[in-house]
């Protein structure tokens, strides 16, 4: 089964004074899975996981009603806050939904790049891991550094990385990120995410240009902790659904398709596509 592994769905009722503002034209209105399915017909993609964009308990029970409703939502990734003393009581709540998979920290709004690296979030964590849940880190490169320690202080923790870490595409810059992305490569607990690329690109969305960041991403994790994800409705900033999709599977060799474009998001957040496996 191909799976869209991030992709969003919002209400802009639910959204006053948050991102996206009214001059982001093209995402400034409701998303629902109505919107997505005729697109995930025609990419012949199965299955996706569900990911946050709210920093609040409300948005997560959104998506998890969503989840309930609409069957090709697999996973939903949801939001805690994970200093809050309350934080393992919300945690086992949520996870007692079968559809939690992972939870994600809007780690680039938030203005200490160090957030993560805090043994505060410890009690958090361990509730995370009581729970099964993995880790969306949505992280941008002055976060990496913090990222690297948090992943070696729990090493059992399963943790993703959101749109590889957002790379300075539009400037050209690759040579520090890189050499950080390199770093956690080397923790066998971290994965990426090969997704949000174009949004980081400015002018330079062509194959081309994206090719040294999407290699570099399949060099350090292999084709076994790479995942693809469209970011939708955001890639719409930047691009197309079935161009985005298109040019991936161009990027990536077809000897790794069945991996990246699906059967690694199933290991990584242990969906269950057995159902939908048998409707195919």
């Amino acid at each position: 089964m191909r799976i869209d592994a991030h992709q969003h769905f919002w209400l802009m009722r639910n959204r006053k004074g948050q991102w996206p503002p009214p001059d982001l034209a093209d995402i400034h209105r409701d998303f629902m899975p109505r919107d997505l399915e005729p697109t995930l017909r025609s990419c012949g993609i199965g299955g996706t996981v569900l990911v946050q964009s709210l920093p609040t308990l409300d948005d997560t029970d959104f998506m998890l009603e969503l989840a309930d409703q609409h069957s090709f939502i697999l996973g939903v990734v949801g939001w805690v806050d994970l200093k809050s003393s309350d934080a393992s009581a919300d945690i086992a709540r949520l996870a007692a939904h079968p559809k939690l998979k992972s939870l994600r920290p809007m780690l680039q709004d938030i203005p200490d790049p160090d957030w993560i690296d805090d043994p505060h979030l410890d009690p958090a964590i361990a509730a995370m891991k009581e729970a099964d849940l993995r880790f969306d880190a949505l992280v941008m490169p002055q976060h990496l550094r913090a990222l690297t320690a948090f992943a070696k202080r729990h090493p059992d923790l399963s943790i993703v990385i959101d749109h590889g870490a957002k790379p300075r595409i539009a400037t050209g810059e690759i040579r520090q990120w890189r050499e950080s992305m390199a770093g956690l490569a080397t923790l066998p607990n971290v994965h990426c995410k090969l997704s949000g690329l174009l949004t980081e690109a400015g002018e330079r969305r062509d194959a081309a240009s994206i090719m040294p960041y999407a290699g570099t991403l399949l060099e350090l994790f292999g084709p076994e902790r790479l995942i693809w994800g469209s970011d939708w409705p955001v890639l719409r900033l930047a691009g197309d659904y079935g161009d985005w999709f298109a040019m991936c599977q161009t990027l990536v060799p077809v000897s790794h398709h069945d991996m990246v474009f699906g059967a690694n998001a199933s290991r990584f957040y242990k969906l269950d596509v057995s159902h939908h496996e048998q409707e195919a």
